[in-house]
């Protein structure tokens, strides 16, 4: 397959944007997009300098830099027909650990309009329980006191702003691309504790100088392995390091809150909106709820590819019957969006076997997944009295496959949790179920309280530990 190759030149190309977190779904998304619209003349001061703060970024980092930072994308598409786009958006690439003076640099940059990020649900640092930020944080402690020396993103980004105000450059807008209800809320939030914790003369400055909309966004990208490496090279024809995959499904919605201009990306089919709430509540309810709802059952029957799940009709009928039954009364449709629609393309987009998701991604970091996809909802079918068996069937799957590490076939496993505390260990290990009830990520309610739910999260629990899925599952259905 013939890549499509961008027709810009790359030397007129200059940063207007530095974007922290260079995985693949930031490459599959905001630089996608942002690579289209540089053929615009009139919008190439947008290029994108990425910005890689962990030390474990050091091989994408590497790889990228083998290759004058152009990668691979390919786009597969749900009837078998791919495309493969290469990317060239990346228009600088920073390794923080390598050189931190240059991030800083880059964010104090006269031309730098935009800071966005994609730093995982997790990264904000916000309390489990209080939802405040934790300024206890060891790392968080060292920023503030090394405001020179910054080892994390609130760090790095309160001192490129302070050299900003210094120098009288102006503000700039912060951009969350994460994954989470209401996400420039989040971010404001998080920021904004941190500088104003470390320097409220700059904390003053921010609050006229920076903004931070919110925004939805939507394309299922895969981890991509060795073995698919392989595969998209050879489909390519080319020697690509750092490729990456993703279906062809793309939405990005955002307010439009830019104090200091943007990228015409709506040349490229991103909407813009004064509020984006009736979006991502559609969203994050019904593909990331329904993405959580598919992982930990799926896994534990067996499954590690997401289209083989989806081949399986018990787990399309649980996946319809939730969005149908337990979501939809709480997602009021958006403006020209028909909610039957979209919900029959999700049942396509998660089946698409040219994507072939991993389940084991979907099923990472659930600590910081239920709070944002599943706990809104569940208080409010427990407020209206609404069927809990599909939630209370997949928080009793979530305990079974943190405690027992071990699929229905015997195959053995690790879990991908990084935000689990040690009062989490303690509740996981309990052979009191009802102790599970109290992990960190369902402080928002007292599910201990509420009888029917526990009535069936106790059943579920000793029917999987006796049976496995497969039966607890029909037995749901039928």
């Amino acid at each position: 397959m013939t890549p499509i190759a961008y027709q810009y030149q790359r030397e007129n190309i200059t940063t207007g944007i530095v974007h922290i977190g260079v995985g693949n779904f930031h490459r599959a998304h905001q630089q996608y997009y942002t690579n289209l619209l540089l053929e615009n003349k009139d919008q190439q001061q947008w290029g994108i300098c990425g910005i890689a703060l962990l030390p474990s970024d050091e091989k994408i980092v590497q790889n990228l830099r083998s290759q004058n930072l152009d990668y691979t994308l390919t786009v597969c598409g749900r009837h078998g027909q791919d495309e493969v786009h290469i990317i060239g958006s990346l228009n600088e690439l920073i390794w923080g650990i390598e050189d931190p003076k240059a991030v800083i640099d880059k964010i104090a940059e006269d031309s730098v309009k935009i800071i966005s990020l994609t730093i995982t649900e997790g990264g904000y640092n916000l309390d489990k329980e209080t939802n405040e930020f934790n300024l206890n944080d060891e790392e968080i402690q060292h920023d503030l006191k090394n405001p020179s020396a910054p080892k994390t993103v609130f760090g790095f980004i309160a001192e490129g702003l302070r050299q900003r105000k210094n120098k009288g450059v102006g503000g700039l807008t912060i951009l969350s691309c994460d994954n989470l209800q209401h996400n420039g809320d989040t971010a404001k939030k998080a920021f904004t504790a941190f500088i104003e914790a470390q320097d409220q003369d700059l904390a003053a400055w921010v609050k006229t100088n920076v903004t931070f909309p919110n925004s939805m966004v939507d394309r299922i990208t895969p981890a991509t392995t060795a073995e698919d490496i392989e595969k998209l090279n050879k489909n390519s024809g080319w020697d690509d390091k750092a490729p990456v995959y993703c279906e062809d499904f793309i939405q990005w919605v955002i307010e439009d809150q830019f104090i200091a201009g943007r990228p015409a990306w709506e040349e490229t089919g991103v909407e813009f909106t004064d509020d984006v709430t009736a979006f991502e509540n559609m969203k994050l309810s019904l593909l990331n709820a329904s993405h959580t709802l598919l992982s930990y059952p799926s896994f534990l029957k067996g499954y590690r590819k997401v289209d083989d799940a989806m081949n399986d009709p018990d787990i399309v009928h649980l996946i319809q019957d939730f969005m149908d039954m337990d979501i939809t009364p709480y997602v009021p449709a958006p403006k020209n969006i028909d909610l039957d629609f979209y919900k029959q393309t999700l049942i396509q987009r998660f089946a698409n076997p040219s994507v072939s998701d991993q389940v084991s991604r979907l099923c990472f970091d659930g600590v910081s997944k239920f709070p944002v996809y599943i706990m809104p909802n569940l208080a409010k079918m427990i407020n209206d009295q609404q069927s809990l068996i599909r939630m209370a069937f997949l928080i009793a799957s979530y305990r079974h496959y943190l405690k027992y590490k071990t699929d229905d076939h015997g195959a053995s496993f690790e879990i991908g949790e990084p935000w689990l505390t040690a009062d989490d260990q303690v509740l996981i290990q309990s052979d009191e179920s009802i102790d599970f009830l109290g992990l960190s990520p369902f402080k928002s309610i007292d599910l201990k309280k509420a009888e029917v739910f526990v009535k069936w999260y106790t059943k579920f629990v000793e029917e999987l530990k006796e049976n496995g899925v497969t039966p607890v599952l029909e037995s749901i259905l039928n």
